[in-house]
């Protein structure tokens, strides 16, 4: 262990993911899952930590609605067909999340939408100097219709940025 993660590397743990450590370990070993802010790591341990419980045997341990879990009621990889948003394997993505490969995401529907165009100039109160900080945006073009109801596209971003704080002569809080 290595501040209270286990590298993935190591012979004891038989599948890893870079973003949550061990999925899976050897039998005879307890998957333990650190949560870390809204992250989880897991790491393979002989004995459970002070003030957990460990369970041994299949039956007991069976992932029910999922291919591969650490406990019941928390899964870590879903059956085909089926998408994996917060522990929970879903047929269809719930409101507000879309499916990308075997997962759930929040927020934008990245499959939906282009490239992205080029930054626009900095701007604040639509002057191009004068201030020290401003914002700049860009926007992707939209491949593929989606139904209003799933409209929780994002096809802008915004920056901040650093303006001319002075403007040049004859250049005075131009407008752009």
């Amino acid at each position: 262990l290595r501040d209270g993660r286990e590298d993935c590397h190591q012979r004891s743990c038989l599948e890893c993911s870079k973003d949550n450590g061990c999925l899976r370990c050897p039998e005879r070993l307890f998957l333990f899952f650190h949560r870390e802010g809204m992250t989880h790591h897991g790491s393979c341990l002989h004995a459970c930590p002070e003030s957990y419980f460990g369970q041994r045997g299949k039956d007991m341990n069976r992932c029910m609605k999922c291919e591969r879990c650490f406990n019941k009621d928390f899964c870590t990889k879903c059956k085909g067909g089926f998408h994996l948003f917060k522990g929970t394997c879903y047929s269809s993505c719930p409101d507000g999340t879309f499916p990308h490969l075997t997962d759930c995401i929040e927020g934008c529907a990245f499959s939906v939408v282009g490239d992205w165009g080029e930054w626009s100039p900095c701007l604040r109160n639509g002057l191009s100097c004068g201030f020290r900080w401003g914002r700049q945006t860009r926007t992707r073009m939209l491949s593929l219709r989606v139904p209003d109801d799933k409209a929780l596209l994002c096809p802008s971003q915004s920056k901040r940025c650093r303006m001319k704080k002075r403007c040049p002569e004859g250049e005075l809080n131009m407008m752009v």
